[in-house]
């Protein structure tokens, strides 16, 4: 997007341009036999949490060891190289949080999101060029960044073509003023920034995934297939997430009249479950997890020339792909791709795919699931129950 704006479209630019740029970028896609994970099965035995014998809606993930990245020709730089990483085992969402989900934690707490909060300029410079102006007050306005398509093919590298800066954009408005999410309690909450899923995570007790936690669970017990399926995009004809493909009749971004309602997030439970009963792993809505984003990341860590084990993530940013923005901007990862993902262009719905969006955007294809530890399991059964002392160490569950 060119540089030279007025003040006025500063804002945007701060706010849309760099997280679009992260989120939107070819991802290339990968081929190949699916073999199971080391150390795990292709079909594990799934543990789903139900309240009292384990967090209800979550998932029991099982120790493992599993090879993270990829090293095939079409993997990105920042995928490779693949290396041997360990993970405990954890909880995990089995779905996006929903609407109704961040509507009951916004009506206990009164919480505010980034989107409906007033940007803060020096939060919002560092992302821009080193002395950008400062924008008037006037146009430093609450909104998110949403997916308007196009009429006509464009240049793919033009951004600002199909996602506009909305004022008024947030979670009950996805798509700006006039939308809404009325119906759609059970579809992924989006317009959130990492902030706004930290705060909701605090609240529930819960943390949001690392990197390497959520690459092992979205594989689903499959060791570098291409899909969170498996090796073929829609298997026996079968759409097998919710990306861009068959309602569009046209190349994205263009958006056909055939489309209607249906360009855009899906309830939980749409589309199959992966090999660990986890909905929407990959294509929906992009999700927040913990780590800050390095592009480099992944050739340090097997640089480092050991199994990662639980690795929690660089401790700064660095991305220098985005031309104009600082190398050192804030930067947090998203994984899992979108609704917008395609094969044409954008192969994000890889397990393998990774990109590093600004902490404080708020996007209408950018939402996030989160995950518990057993201990941290047993400390809240045990509050809830009145007791005072957790045990000593909390054991996995049997299966």
């Amino acid at each position: 997007m060119p540089r030279r704006l007025r003040a006025a479209a500063w804002i945007t630019a701060a706010i849309a341009v760099p997280a679009a740029i992260a989120a939107l970028a070819s991802a290339g896609g990968l081929r190949g036999d699916a073999k199971p994970l080391i150390g795990a099965s292709a079909s594990p035995h799934i543990i789903f949490g139900d309240g009292v014998n384990g967090p209800r809606d979550m998932a029991w993930i099982a120790d493992g060891d599993f090879l993270m990245g990829s090293d095939h020709p079409l993997a990105q730089a920042n995928e490779r190289p693949a290396h041997k990483t360990r993970v405990h085992g954890f909880w995990m969402d089995r779905h996006h949080v929903t609407n109704a989900e961040f509507r009951a934690f916004v009506a206990a707490t009164g919480y505010v999101t980034t989107a409906e909060q007033k940007p803060d300029w020096e939060t919002l410079k560092v992302q821009l060029p080193p002395g950008t102006p400062r924008p008037p007050d006037s146009v430093l306005v609450p909104g998110g960044l949403v997916f308007v398509g196009t009429d006509r093919p464009v240049p793919l590298s033009d951004y600002a073509r199909w996602w506009r800066f909305a004022p008024g954009a947030d979670w009950r408005h996805p798509k700006g003023p006039g939308s809404s999410i009325e119906g759609k309690d059970a579809h992924p909450v989006v317009q959130v920034s990492y902030a706004d899923a930290q705060a909701y995570a605090r609240w529930v007790g819960k943390r949001l995934p690392t990197e390497a936690e959520w690459e092992f669970a979205a594989r689903g017990g499959l060791e570098q297939a291409t899909y969170a399926w498996g090796d073929q995009f829609s298997p026996g004809g079968k759409q097998m997430a919710n990306v861009w493909q068959g309602q569009q009749a046209h190349p994205f971004p263009v958006v056909s009249p055939k489309a209607g309602g249906a360009l855009g997030t899906s309830a939980a439970g749409t589309f199959p479950a992966n090999g660990y009963g986890l909905y929407d792993m990959t294509g929906n809505a992009w999700q927040w997890v913990a780590d800050w984003y390095r592009a480099d990341q992944f050739k340090r860590a097997a640089g480092a020339d050991r199994v990662a084990v639980d690795p929690q993530g660089p401790a700064d940013s660095w991305d220098p792909s985005e031309p104009g923005v600082p190398e050192q901007a804030p930067r947090r990862v998203i994984r899992g791709g979108s609704f917008l993902c395609n094969q044409d262009y954008c192969l994000s719905y890889r397990p393998s795919a990774r990109r590093g969006t600004d902490p404080y955007a708020s996007m209408s294809h950018l939402g996030f699931r989160l995950v518990m530890d057993q201990g941290s399991w047993h400390a809240m059964r045990q509050r809830q129950a009145g007791q005072s002392q957790p045990p000593a160490k909390a054991a996995a569950p049997a299966g």
